[in-house]
């Protein structure tokens, strides 16, 4: 009966009507802001997007634009970009992040300071140091700067300690019993990571290369300031678009595409999290 007793789940608690009322006041100011300062700038963009320069609405500004291989291109070469940046942050800023957390050695703790640091700096710093270092009058010069390899060497550069901190922050987290337990049992080093500690990072690990991926999808300051000809990503056609050609309805069309494969990465980054965390926490090591 006991048994019986618990299974039964217990009835939901009533709404109170009255609290609710008195929660609405509460609500409409950040309704008023988010409706203001985004949504209404938002539905601006994907209206203007439908309408021509002769003022029609319709789709002839969308088939225009998707058509071209000018976009087609600054598309590829976006996502390219962005997912290579994105690999190469989560293989250096893990690695950085396990020899700071696990291999003890003077410094550690400021070198993880100065990752703090550096999460302070604009994004254009970093390609004008780039310039002065390899760019044609540079100190080692060469001409890759400006090429797609330039950008992406500057986008791993700037946007490793957008992984580094999530992931020393996530083997801190990692008891120093279950380490033992595992060294103790028998397993290997490598053994270790692959069973004990990325499984416990994992959520983090996915956190840090999402943040990372939107952010160098929509990285615009690294692309402009570094001023390679050949890599047009879709920010930077927003930009001609817009700014250099006046040519706001497909300026306004390649925006909201931009958008929506923002959001698009934003709701894998859930699902993988959510899955990580569903079935993270149940790895355990087998040293027999």
């Amino acid at each position: 009966m006991t048994g019986l007793a618990l299974s039964v789940a217990a009835p939901p608690r009533a709404r109170n009507p009255r609290r609710a009322r008195a929660a609405l006041p509460w609500l409409l100011p950040p309704l008023v802001v988010l409706l203001g300062f985004f949504c209404y700038p938002l539905a601006l963009v994907i209206r203007q997007s439908f309408v021509s320069d002769d003022g029609e609405i319709g789709f002839s500004v969308w088939s225009q634009v998707l058509s071209s291989p000018e976009f087609l291109d600054a598309a590829w070469r976006t996502v390219a970009i962005a997912l290579g940046a994105t690999v190469g942050c989560v293989l250096l800023g893990t690695f950085l992040a396990l020899v700071i957390a696990f291999v003890p050695f003077p410094g550690a703790r400021a070198l993880s300071r100065l990752v703090d640091t550096v999460l302070a700096f604009p994004s254009f710093l970093i390609a004008l140091a780039f310039t002065f270092l390899y760019g044609s009058a540079g100190l080692v010069g060469g001409g890759f700067l400006y090429s797609h390899w330039g950008v992406l060497l500057a986008e791993i550069t700037f946007y490793t300690p957008f992984v580094m901190r999530p992931a020393l922050a996530a083997f801190g987290q990692v008891s120093p019993d279950q380490l033992a337990v595992a060294a103790s049992l028998g397993a290997r080093p490598w053994r270790v990571l692959r069973q004990v500690v990325f499984p416990e990072a994992l959520p983090s690990l996915a956190s840090g290369a999402c943040l990372t991926m939107l952010l160098a999808m929509n990285e615009f300051g690294i692309v402009l300031f570094i001023g390679a000809k050949d890599v047009i990503t879709l920010p930077m056609l927003v930009y001609t678009k817009g700014i250099v050609t006046f040519d706001y309805p497909a300026a306004c069309a390649i925006a909201v595409v931009n958008v929506l494969l923002s959001l698009a990465l934003y709701g894998t980054y859930r699902w993988a999290v959510a899955k990580a965390v569903k079935g993270g926490g149940r790895a355990v090591v087998d040293a027999a």
